[in-house]
């Protein structure tokens, strides 16, 4: 409805984990990304999305955000997003977004697809008009 070029592609398996969606998708774990959901100190939700095989240094995201966040609990995700730890997209809610530079060198990328048996398959420039993302260096 939102005319966003990204196939949602749904499994009898599980792609709770990037290791699992990425059994689930025939694809690499190098081909996805993770949407780690923080809560700064004032309760906001702001999101890294960095490589499927990254750790993301939290020390670096709360210098960009200004003050010190933490890792949103699996309540808070379903809250603020409206889709389950595990399964949140790279857009479609509110949020502060930054994108770790890598990602966006990819062509296409697997992303949570709002269930834990879905993922959503798109060109990552998309994320560039959709959710306005801050381009930074977030990861270990």
């Amino acid at each position: 409805s939102n005319h966003i070029k990204a196939e949602l592609l749904v499994f009898q398996t599980s792609c709770h984990s990037v290791e699992e969606a990425a059994a689930s998708a025939n694809a690499s774990v190098e081909q996805f990304v993770k949407n780690i959901c923080t809560i700064d100190e004032k309760g906001n939700l702001v999101v890294s999305i960095i490589p499927g095989s990254a750790k993301l240094d939290l020390k670096k995201i709360s210098v960009l955000v200004g003050s010190k966040v933490r890792f949103a609990k699996a309540d808070e995700i379903l809250e603020k997003t409206g889709y389950p730890a595990g399964g949140t997209p790279s857009f479609g809610y509110l949020a502060r977004f930054f994108i770790d530079q890598p990602v966006l060198n990819r062509e296409i990328v697997y992303s949570g697809g709002g269930s834990q048996n879905a993922l959503t398959k798109f060109d990552p420039q998309i994320l560039i008009s959709l959710i306005n993302p801050k381009i930074v260096d977030v990861v270990k």
